[in-house]
């Protein structure tokens, strides 16, 4: 089957990331389009568009060709558009996205992807890095994979929505309870196997002591730290980013304040995270 529209795609790295071009996402875009995306979110991790100045609603149409969306708990309960997650940054309110994330992982089912719109960007700043989990499980020597191949890690919400939401722990865990996944995750799609802990919202590896946990989790976060396997985007008002969270990371710099930085993301469900021998 071909596809009725033609996607450019022009990698930034060898390791992640592709500008995506020849596609307009106001619409209407037919199975052929999504597929062709989709493909070159799974081959790239994250794919960018460019001068896509579409509306909210026309953002949503996207996203929801790709699954169903999920609310964000900390979007206010009486906007329009529920599943629109708004990051608004500027004087008196830093940006505090600035540390290596996969979204969502506290969920049961963390997202497949995330969907992040600039509405108002600085002329300078505010970039955003994203790194491939893959490459960085496959760098790790052959003792590490062995070993954390199996481990489980613990996920946990309140580790910075406690606070941004103004909410004890406890409360927030009635809802959204610690969550188990494997330390290295199977891609669905793909196959690959991929590191799947994080800065925010891992607080801990099951089974170990508190002392092997923090050196263990310390040594596989920094593996995103590694420009090899990173891409950077610069934003323009009407950018696009699509990434995969199952495979990547992504650390948005907050360099800019105290400029204003406007951004609104819809997130795709995922499913339950699993392991499976290659």
């Amino acid at each position: 089957m071909t596809t009725k529209t033609k996607l450019d795609i022009r990698p930034l790295t060898p390791m992640i990331g592709a500008e995506l071009y020849g596609i307009d996402l106001a619409g209407p875009l037919d199975d052929e389009d999504i597929t062709a995306v989709r493909e070159a979110l799974l081959a790239h991790k994250v794919v960018f568009f460019r001068d896509q100045h579409i509306t909210r609603e026309q953002h949503l149409a996207f996203a929801q060709r790709f699954g169903e969306l999920e609310i964000h708990p900390a979007t206010p309960k009486d906007q329009n558009n529920p599943e629109i997650l708004r990051i608004e940054h500027g004087p008196g309110n830093r940006g505090q996205e600035n540390f290596w994330h996969s979204d969502v992982t506290w969920r049961a089912e963390p997202s497949l992807g995330s969907i992040l719109r600039a509405v108002e960007v600085p002329e300078v700043g505010g970039d955003t890095l994203f790194a491939n989990m893959n490459a960085a499980f496959e760098r790790l020597s052959a003792p590490m994979r062995d070993w954390i191949t199996g481990l489980t890690a613990v996920h946990d919400i309140a580790r910075v929505f406690a606070r941004r939401l103004g909410k004890r722990p406890e409360e927030l865990h009635e809802k959204y309870p610690p969550m188990e996944h494997p330390v290295v995750r199977t891609h669905p799609e793909t196959g690959e196997p991929g590191l799947y802990v994080n800065t925010a919202f891992t607080s801990h590896i099951k089974g170990l002591s508190a002392e092997e946990s923090s050196w263990l989790l310390k040594h596989l976060y920094a593996q995103a730290h590694d420009p090899e396997i990173q891409c950077r985007f610069r934003w323009q008002a009407g950018s696009i980013a699509f990434w995969d969270n199952r495979a990547s990371q992504h650390l948005a710099a907050s360099d800019y304040y105290p400029a204003r930085r406007v951004m609104e993301r819809a997130t795709i469900k995922g499913d339950k995270p699993f392991y499976r021998a290659a």
